[in-house]
C-alpha cells in the first residue's frame, strides 16, 4: 500500500499475561519489529518497575519505531546539525536516531586520538516506516504503509522462551585499564585542578570482549530487568546494537521550553528501608555530591542560555534525590524558553555534548579526557532520541549502555565518575564499578 502520508491506527490491548499490557505487548512488538527490520528503535520509561518515580517533565514515552522509512544524509562536507533541521523542514516527520560523543569534534576545535573501535556512525537519523505508542489500554499505530496490517502481524507474532535464556555466550569481559592505572589517573586529575586547569572532569573507563556472541533482545530484556530505567533504550541499524539502561535525560523541548537534567552524585540502595532511608539521606547531604552537581547545574545553565530568551533559564529542582532499583542519584532540572526561530537543532548543538559528561569548563575538559580515557568514547555518553513532526524532541543521555557491533563481534560499555578536588580514588572506583553492576551481569 503507498501513501503520502502517515496513516493511523488504535489496537485495543487485552491480556491474560502476569506483567502489565503494555509491558507484554511492547516486548511482543519488539520481538515481531526485530523479526522484521534492520532499523528498530524502543524508547521505554518502565513506569510500573519504578513506583512512585515522578520526574519533572516525564520521562521518555513508551514508543517503538520500527522499519527504514528514508535515512536522513549527512555528507562530510556538511554541518550534521544543519543537514538534520534542513530535512525536517522539508519532511516534517518523526524521526529518530543519535548524535555520538565525537560529534564535539565538529562543534569543537578538538579531535579523538583513539581509533572508532565499534565503527559506529558519528550521526545517524531516519523516518521510521512505522511509529508504535503503547498507551495504557491500547497501542497507537501511524504508519507510512497499512497499520491494521501491523496491527495484525503483531497480534500474529510469538515470542519463544528459550529465546531470553541465553543473553551473552562465552564473552570475557576486559578493562582498558586496571584499578591502579585508575587511581592514578584519579590523582593526576587532581594535579590538574589544584592547577586550576578544571574545576571538575568525568573520567571514564571502558569494559569490552572481541569474538563477542550476544543476543541483543535477550541481553536488553535482562537489563531491563536487572536495571529498569525511566530513559531506557534499544537501538538496532543493521548490525549496530545499543542495549541501554539510561537514568538521565540530556535535552527535552516542549513547545517553546527546553529541559535539561543532569545527573551527579551517587550512592547505593540499602539492604533494608532502615539503611536505605540513611544512605538516602546521605547523598541528600553530602557537600561533595552538592558541590559536583551544582557546577554542572552552571554549566548547563550557561549552555540553554545561548539558545534562551534572556531571563528565562531557571533552575527547577536542585539536587533532587530520586531512588533507582540499585542506586539513588541526584538529579536537577534547568528549564528555559527558546528564542523565537532558533532552528531546534541549535538547541541541541549549542548544549552537547552534556556537562554531566564532561566537566568545567566544557571544552578543557573534553581535551582532558581524550588524554586521560584509554578508549574513544563514540555513542558513550552521547545522546539518542526522536524528534517529532512539530519539531520537539527528547533525547537521553546514552550511559549505562552496551553497545555492540554484532558484524565485528565486539561490545563494549563504560562507566565513569566527576573527579574534583575531594575525590578520593577508591571511592570513585568503587562508584564506577557500582554503575558497572547491571551491566557485568548480564555477562
Amino acid at each position: 500500500m503507498s501513501v503520502d502520508f502517515r496513516q493511523e491506527f488504535r489496537l485495543s490491548l487485552e491480556s491474560t499475561e502476569a506483567c502489565h499490557p503494555i509491558d507484554f505487548w511492547q516486548k511482543k512488538a519488539l520481538k515481531w519489529a526485530l523479526d522484521q527490520y534492520d532499523h528498530v528503535v524502543l524508547f521505554n520509561n518502565n513506569q510500573r518497575q519504578l513506583p512512585g518515580f515522578q520526574l519533572p517533565y516525564s520521562a521518555f514515552p513508551n514508543r517503538l519505531a520500527a522499519g527504514l522509512y528514508q535515512r536522513v544524509d549527512f555528507p562530510p562536507e556538511t554541518d550534521p546539525f544543519d543537514q538534520l533541521f534542513h530535512h525536517h523542514q522539508q519532511q516534517p516527520d518523526f524521526l529518530v536516531g543519535y548524535f555520538s560523543y565525537d560529534l564535539k569534534n565538529r562543534i569543537e576545535a578538538l579531535r579523538s586520538r583513539h581509533p572508532n573501535w565499534l565503527e559506529f556512525p558519528a550521526i545517524y537519523f531516519f523516518q521510521p516506516l512505522h511509529i508504535l505508542d503503547f498507551e495504557e489500554n491500547s497501542i497507537l499505530i501511524r504508519s507510512w504503509s497499512d497499520p491494521q496490517h501491523v496491527a495484525q502481524s503483531i497480534l500474529a507474532s510469538s515470542i519463544d522462551p528459550a529465546e531470553l535464556e541465553t543473553p551473552a555466550v562465552g564473552n570475557t569481559l576486559q578493562a582498558h585499564v586496571s584499578p591502579a592505572e585508575y587511581r592514578q589517573i584519579v590523582q593526576q586529575i587532581r594535579e590538574d585542578i589544584i592547577d586550576g586547569t578544571v574545576y571538575e572532569l568525568n573520567y571514564c573507563l571502558a569494559f569490552f570482549a572481541e569474538a563477542a556472541r550476544l543476543n541483543p533482545f535477550a541481553v536488553y530484556e535482562a537489563l531491563n530487568r536487572q536495571s529498569p530505567m525511566p530513559f531506557s533504550h534499544f537501538q538496532r541499524i543493521g548490525n549496530h546494537y545499543v542495549l541501554g539502561a539510561s537514568p538521565e535525560r540530556f535535552l527535552k523541548k516542549e513547545g517553546d521550553r527546553l529541559i535539561s537534567q543532569p545527573i551527579k552524585g551517587t550512592i547505593r540502595r540499602g539492604a533494608n528501608p532502615v539503611e536505605d532511608e540513611h544512605l538516602k539521606r546521605r547523598l541528600s547531604s553530602s557537600e561533595k555530591e552538592q558541590a559536583e552537581n551544582l557546577m554542572i547545574v552552571d554549566l548547563v545553565r550557561n549552555d540553554l542560555a545561548r539558545s534562551a530568551k534572556t531571563g528565562t533559564v531557571r533552575v527547577d529542582e536542585l539536587f533532587g534525590v530520586y531512588a533507582f532499583r540499585q542506586l539513588f542519584q541526584m538529579i536537577s532540572t534547568v528549564s528555559a524558553t527558546i528564542q523565537d526561530d532558533l532552528p531546534f537543532t541549535d538547541a541541541i548543538r549549542n548544549a552537547f555534548p552534556m556537562g554531566s559528561m564532561t566537566g568545567a569548563p566544557k571544552v578543557r575538559a573534553m581535551e582532558l579526557i581524550d588524554q586521560y580515557e584509554a578508549s574513544r568514547r563514540g555513542l558513550y555518553s552521547g545522546a539518542a532520541g526522536y524528534i517529532t513532526p512539530d519539531g520537539d524532541f527528547d533525547f537521553n543521555v546514552m550511559i549505562r549502555s552496551i553497545f555492540y557491533n554484532q558484524a565485528l563481534g565486539r561490545v563494549s560499555f563504560s562507566v565513569g565518575s566527576a573527579i574534583t578536588y575531594d575525590a578520593d580514588p577508591e571511592q570513585e572506583y568503587e562508584e564506577c564499578l557500582l554503575k558497572a553492576r547491571a551491566m557485568r551481569s548480564v555477562f
